[in-house]
């Protein structure tokens, strides 16, 4: 039964449009209005099952303006979903800021669940890792996004990364860099989707393969990265060493370790024990 004054948060199809709940169905049919990230995507989702709905435009550049709007909506007694162009919303995706201050001014928020790329591409892909440590998308300028992957480097679990067509071959390139040839990667291309691609191979094998077929280097992508198998002092890059070094030479060893993480974004207990190591060596 549909809630008045209540926000629905709605996951849609990654690709496939019956990839979509019933109950995702139903409540999209009965609310007052849909919020959704492009409104032209979202008609032709909601046309292909036949539901005709008054919608709004929600995304990331005007989100906190048109949660006012919805606030309104909804203490007027009226109930709102809120979808992206794919898969759930406020992962990697608006939504986030919306559910946050519904929840705040008291009203209900309401997941309908569904798909979610990240969920998909780690069902398909056979990795016995019980854990894993979700990113999403990395950023965009090669030099922060060295620095991201380098904090990530000890993480033990697999990692999950969202990336763009237009920038999948120098992603995985600097993956290769800061990972080094062997870590174990996934990938997940154009899932649920007429060209869906999912590859398994080592760091080194998945760039050539890319490099190979440009078609390969086409559509969404979700990157399933294996985890250090070792917190080993060994991981560290030479950088972190020396910094490390030159710091403890002057600032006691607990602030040198974290000056040291603060610069070259290494993983701060692995510094930590070099940082023991190097003490008891003089």
């Amino acid at each position: 039964m549909l809630k008045k004054n209540a926000l629905y948060v709605v996951a849609t199809p990654i690709g496939n449009l019956t990839d979509i709940s019933l109950r995702a169905l139903d409540i999209l049919a009965k609310v007052d209005v849909v919020a959704a990230e492009h409104i032209q995507n979202s008609r032709h989702l909601l046309a292909a099952h036949a539901i005709a709905a008054k919608l709004i435009s929600l995304h990331q550049h005007n989100e906190t303006t048109v949660t006012n709007k919805v606030l309104a909506l909804l203490d007027a007694g009226k109930s709102v979903a809120v979808v992206t162009d794919a898969g759930t919303p406020g992962i990697s995706d608006p939504g986030a800021i919306l559910a946050k201050r519904v929840r705040e001014q008291g009203f209900p928020v309401i997941p309908i669940p569904g798909a979610n790329a990240a969920i998909c591409a780690m069902s398909a892909a056979g990795i016995m890792d019980p854990h894993f440590f979700f990113y999403g998308f990395l950023p965009t300028k090669t030099g922060l996004r060295k620095r991201e992957l380098t904090a990530l480097r000890s993480q033990q679990c697999t990692l999950i990364f969202y990336e763009a067509p237009h920038r999948i071959l120098e992603c995985i390139a600097d993956m290769l860099e800061i990972f080094g040839p062997k870590r174990q990667l996934t990938i997940a291309r154009e899932l649920t989707k007429l060209f869906e691609t999912i590859h398994v191979g080592t760091l080194e094998e998945s760039l050539l393969w890319l490099q190979a077929d440009a078609n390969q280097q086409k559509g969404e992508f979700v990157l399933l990265l294996s985890g250090s198998e070792t917190l080993d002092k060994s991981e560290l890059s030479e950088q972190a060493r020396h910094t490390l070094i030159c710091l403890l030479a002057e600032l006691p060893l607990k602030q040198a370790v974290k000056l040291t993480a603060a610069i070259t974004g290494e993983n701060k207990n692995t510094l930590y024990q070099l940082a023991l190591d190097l003490k008891v060596a003089g």
